[in-house]
């Protein structure tokens, strides 16, 4: 089974692809939009929840996401479809580093998704190019909560993205040319629920079918994933989320 629909399995409980409860989920939005017919875009996008949400709670904004897999596209479409929102909603299957658009969007979204780019200032460069005048940018990553094992990080900084603690990742991202005006550090029951699902609905999935040829597959990428987790990164590797605006 390819690792696209690996991600979309996992995240069939928890479409929001990030350690980030519902609650927060809205409140960062409300934040983010500060007016009523904004448009949004999200680099990265997954398979479109955050814009699926976005349009769902805030009746005049307009939507694109942007995403090199597509996995999950169909069915968030159909969800858009079902609550009255697809003709705001635009889902494109794209390399996000080659997207263009005349259309400048008030609120760009990167969530989890600066590997794409590279790392953290790549992903903001990008976000400010899409941005509109006086736009704001929804920006979600990881971070060390406490000094990882020489082990550990080789683990999770395997490419191009290294992670530092959080005042070193906030200071980079304000020398950059940026201004936090809010921030959300995920709890640790955050994680945990999202963790739990991650592995929960792969397992769930690989035991509702017992004949299918990816099962033990399936299966050992829960546990494997499961093992990281609580006996590696659990308490150790953080998430922020900020929304920022340019510095004058």
């Amino acid at each position: 089974m390819d690792r696209q629909t690996l991600s979309a399995l996992a995240h069939a409980e928890h479409p929001i692809a990030a350690p980030l409860g519902d609650p927060t989920v809205s409140d960062l939005l409300n934040r983010a939009i500060r007016r009523p017919d904004a448009h949004l875009l999200d680099l990265g996008c997954g398979e479109g929840a955050w814009l699926l949400r976005a349009a769902q709670e805030h009746d005049g904004v307009t939507a694109v996401g942007v995403d090199i897999s597509g996995a999950g596209f169909e069915e968030t479409l159909a969800d858009a479809a079902r609550l009255g929102v697809a003709d705001r909603l635009e889902l494109l299957r794209q390399d996000v580093t080659t997207y263009r658009s005349a259309r400048k969007a008030d609120v760009v979204l990167s969530i989890g998704a600066a590997y794409a780019f590279g790392e953290l200032l790549p992903a903001l460069a990008a976000a400010r190019g899409h941005l509109a005048e006086d736009g704001v940018v929804v920006l979600g990553d990881c971070f060390w909560e406490r000094e990882p094992s020489p082990e550990l990080r080789a683990e999770l900084e395997d490419g191009p993205q290294k992670y530092a603690d959080l005042a070193t990742t906030v200071a980079r991202v304000v020398a950059d040319g940026w201004t936090p005006v809010h921030g959300h550090v995920s709890t640790l029951a955050e994680w945990d629920e999202y963790e739990w699902s991650w592995t929960g609905s792969l397992a769930a999935w690989a035991l509702d079918h017992p004949d299918h040829p990816d099962r033990e597959q399936v299966l050992a990428t829960s546990a494997a994933h499961r093992d990281s987790w609580l006996n590696g990164y659990r308490g150790v590797l953080g998430f922020v989320t900020l929304v920022l605006r340019p510095t004058p």
